[in-house]
């Protein structure tokens, strides 16, 4: 399997890592869209949120906690900004599952 965040997750490729557990990492974004913008990532290779089973959704809560945990230790208080893309259409470009957390900016909607 050729996966950018499989290869991350090895330490195959550097990275900066924000947050880390034994099932998921948070990295700083390597083209950044807002001034925090980090990746939420589980270890487990998942290709996209339409992958989500009932076998493996607790990840998901997971990803979310994670980006709780992530907002108090990067003081994010006023707000954040989590947005997971699905498939070509939804803007997916690595085939592995992650969030996107976007702060310290004013997140206009819709998203442009």
């Amino acid at each position: 399997m050729d996966c950018l965040f499989c290869s991350i997750i090895k330490g195959e490729i550097p990275s900066d890592v924000v947050y880390e557990t034994d099932e998921l990492v948070a990295i700083r974004d390597i083209a950044p869209q807002a001034p925090f913008h980090v990746i939420i990532i589980p270890k487990q290779h998942i290709p996209s949120p339409a992958h989500i089973t009932a076998e493996n959704c607790d990840i998901a809560g997971k990803m979310i906690l994670a980006a709780a945990e992530i907002a108090k230790q990067e003081h994010l208080d006023n707000g954040y900004r989590i947005v997971a893309n699905c498939g070509q259409d939804g803007g997916q470009t690595v085939g592995h599952i992650h969030f996107h957390m976007l702060a310290q900016r004013n997140l206009s909607w819709p998203p442009g």
